[in-house]
C-alpha cells in the first residue's frame, strides 16, 4: 500500500478534472487514493483486465491503447498530469477494453472501486460529477472514432494535429508550437495509418505552409485549414484534446 496523496500534493496538478470537480468533490476523490510510483515502459492495466481501480495521474504521462484484430496497437489516448484513467462502471463488475502504458516515470493516485462506491454512495454532488467525468471520456471516444471514420485519413491527421495543439500546444509568433515530441510512427498508431502515409501527408501540409518543423517539433500555422479539412466542430477544449 502507497501513501495517500495530501491537498498540496495535487491541488496544483488538477488540471484534467478542472471542469468536471468542484474542489469540494475533488478532495473527497483525494481522500481515498494512495500514492504509487510506476516505472517508464510498466503498464497500469492490460486490455481485459478487471477494472477495479482508477488512477489520477499526478506526475507524468500515460498512453491508453487498443489492439486490433492484427495484433496492431492503436493510441486512442495520451493522458498527463491531473487526468483521470481507467474504466470503470460503479456497482457492477467490468473489464478493461484498452491497456494502459506508462510513457515516463510517473506517480499516480490509486483509487479502488469499493471505496469509489462508498463514496458515490454517501455525496450525490460528487456521483453527479463523476457522471460527468464518464460522460466526458464517452463523449472524447465519439469523437475520436468520428475523425477516423468520416473524413479519410487526411481529416484524422488534421484532428490529431488540432488535438495536440490543444493539449501541448504554445502560441508564438509564427504558429502553435507542439512542445511534445511525435515522431510519424507515433501519429500513425493514433489514426490507424502507415507511417509512410503520414510521412506523405505531412509532406503536402509542409507545401502548403500549413505546417513547419523545428528540432522535432510541429508548429501549426494554418490552424483554420486544419479545422476546414477535419470539418472542425469547435469542441471545448476538454473534449479536443489527446
Amino acid at each position: 500500500m502507497g501513501q495517500t496523496v495530501t491537498g498540496t500534493q495535487a491541488k496544483h496538478r488538477r488540471e484534467g478534472l478542472e471542469p468536471l470537480l468542484s474542489q469540494e468533490s475533488f478532495e473527497k476523490l483525494e481522500s481515498i487514493m494512495y500514492k504509487r510510483s510506476v516505472e517508464k515502459g510498466s503498464c497500469l492495466f492490460w486490455e481485459g483486465d478487471p477494472a477495479g481501480k482508477l488512477y489520477f495521474i499526478i506526475e507524468g504521462r500515460v498512453r491508453t491503447t487498443k489492439t486490433s484484430d492484427s495484433g496492431r496497437a492503436l493510441t486512442l489516448y495520451l493522458h498527463h498530469e491531473g487526468d483521470l484513467v481507467g474504466q470503470m462502471d460503479p456497482f457492477q463488475d467490468s473489464v478493461h477494453s484498452f491497456s494502459a502504458e506508462v510513457m515516463e516515470d510517473a506517480k499516480v493516485g490509486v483509487i479502488q472501486r469499493k471505496d469509489l462506491e462508498v463514496l458515490l454512495w454517501q455525496h450525490g454532488d460528487l456521483a453527479v460529477e463523476f457522471m460527468k467525468w464518464m460522460g466526458l471520456m464517452h463523449r472524447l471516444t465519439q469523437t475520436k472514432f468520428r475523425d477516423l471514420m468520416m473524413f479519410g485519413k487526411t481529416g484524422a491527421l488534421c484532428s490529431l494535429l488540432i488535438r495536440l495543439g490543444n493539449s501541448y500546444g504554445t502560441e508564438r509568433e509564427e504558429g502553435v508550437y507542439i512542445d511534445l515530441k511525435i515522431n510519424n510512427s507515433e501519429m500513425a498508431d493514433m489514426i490507424g495509418a502507415t507511417r509512410e502515409s503520414v510521412n506523405r501527408m505531412l509532406s503536402d501540409l509542409k507545401k502548403e505552409e500549413v505546417i513547419e518543423t523545428e528540432d522535432g517539433h510541429i508548429i501549426i500555422k494554418d490552424l483554420h485549414y486544419l479545422r476546414d479539412i477535419c470539418r472542425c466542430e469547435n469542441c471545448p477544449k476538454e473534449i479536443c484534446r489527446m
